[in-house]
Parts: C-alpha cells; sequence; structure tokens
C-alpha cells in the first residue's frame, strides 16, 4: 500500500511524505471494518487507490489550505480524513448521524494527534441551526441525489465558499435536475471537473458549486420534508 500511495501522491502534486499517515488511517479502518460495516472495499491495494488516492485528488481541483471545511456525511472518514491528513493546516469538521462511526473517527484523532479535526454526531440538517454559514467548504461523497445533498449542505457555507460534491461520470442528469436546487439555495455551479483515480483506469467527477448568496432561512428543512419533496 505504502508504494501505491506514494506513487499516487506524487502524480497528483502532493507531498508523498503523507502516505505513511495514510496507510496508518488505511489500517485502522480496515481493522474496525472486521467488526462494524465502514467499507465494502478490504483489499488493502483497493483501499489505497478507490478510497485514499480517489479523495486525494480532490486538492489539486481545490486547495483547501487555511480553509474551514465540513465533511457531510462523513461515513468512515471518506473524503474528509484524507483531505486533514493531506492539509495539516486547515481546520476540518467530520459530521455523521450515526454515533458509531463518529466514535471510530475520533478514536484515530487521537491515536494520530491530529487536532485540527472535530468529528460531530449530529444530522446536517440539525447542525445547520447553530452552524449556518461557518465554513468556507463543505465536501461530500455520500451518495445522495445532488439537489437533496445541497440541501444539507449549502446552509453551512459561507458566502464566497464552495461545495465540493464527488460524483459519478455518469451523473449528468442529476447535475442539471439539481440546477434549480442550487440557485434556490444560494449557489451556483461553477464546474464540473472530471479526475483520474490514481494508480487506475477509473475516472471519477467533483461538482463544485459556488456559494454566491445567503440561503434562504426556511432551508434546510427538515429531512423527512426533503426526502419526500427533494427541491426541484
Amino acid at each position: 500500500m505504502r508504494d501505491i500511495l506514494t506513487a499516487g501522491l506524487t502524480g497528483l502534486g502532493l507531498d508523498p511524505d503523507a502516505a505513511p499517515a495514510l496507510e496508518r488511517y488505511a489500517g485502522a479502518l480496515l481493522e474496525k471494518n472486521k467488526v462494524m460495516n465502514l467499507t465494502a472495499i478490504t483489499q488493502p491495494d483497493q483501499v489505497a487507490t478507490l478510497h485514499l488516492l480517489d479523495c486525494a485528488a480532490l486538492l489539486p481541483l481545490s486547495p483547501l489550505a487555511g480553509k474551514t471545511v465540513i465533511d457531510v456525511g462523513t461515513g468512515a472518514g471518506l473524503p474528509g480524513m484524507v483531505l486533514a491528513l493531506l492539509t495539516p493546516d486547515a481546520r476540518f469538521t467530520l459530521l455523521d448521524s450515526l454515533g458509531k462511526r463518529i466514535d471510530f473517527l475520533r478514536e484515530v484523532c487521537d491515536d494520530m494527534g491530529l487536532t485540527h479535526v472535530t468529528c460531530v454526531h449530529a444530522r446536517a440538517e440539525e447542525f445547520a441551526g447553530q452552524h449556518r454559514e461557518q465554513y468556507d467548504v463543505a465536501v461530500s461523497r455520500a451518495v445522495a441525489q445532488l439537489n437533496v445533498l445541497c440541501e444539507l449542505t449549502l446552509p453551512l457555507v459561507k458566502v464566497g465558499g464552495r461545495f465540493i460534491a464527488m460524483k459519478s461520470t455518469s451523473s449528468d442528469q442529476e447535475i442539471q435536475e439539481a440546477r434549480s436546487a442550487v440557485s434556490q439555495l444560494g449557489g451556483r455551479i461553477a464546474a464540473v471537473r472530471d479526475y483520474n483515480v490514481p494508480q487506475t483506469d477509473v475516472r471519477h467527477r467533483a461538482v463544485i458549486i459556488e456559494k454566491v448568496k445567503a440561503t434562504p432561512r426556511q432551508f434546510p428543512r427538515s429531512f423527512a420534508r426533503i426526502k419526500k419533496s427533494p427541491l426541484r
């Protein structure tokens, strides 16, 4: 795994000296996965490429140095933990609604001394009530549709900030259908960037949404309402 990470980081123009820390996080993830469902990908080399380097590939597209960043629906810490290990001069909040996942991430932070990472057990739509428009950048690799993700994330982003959604390259229709929701929430789709996952022949996509005006106070709605009537 170490060699794959080192080569992949070098290819991305990132610090290859971060490879040992990423490998340590991956080891903790795979160990915890034996007793808790964190990832369906369990082969170490694939964890290195399809999880760690996939997330790392966001940084050349949108550098995070000096930013406040929130990962909404972080799950096992993807992409937030990877980005945090690669950007020690930014501050990260990893947010998830499942307490066991957050417990795992807190253990990782304690074990690795990651004082610039805060792990929070909360639902995004409830967390936004206390932390509205406080973050420079939101990121998400969650599987929800983009219009739903935007209602959960854009209220957390400062005007002038951005939301980066990790999507598949087959998401054209999903992006098109989300344009109205993005606008209603104060955003603008600034770029759609397809990228190669290092050390693989896989291509993924980053949708970069700029926050151009404040999100109206009625958003986010309760998750039940978001799910029943997604913004169109």
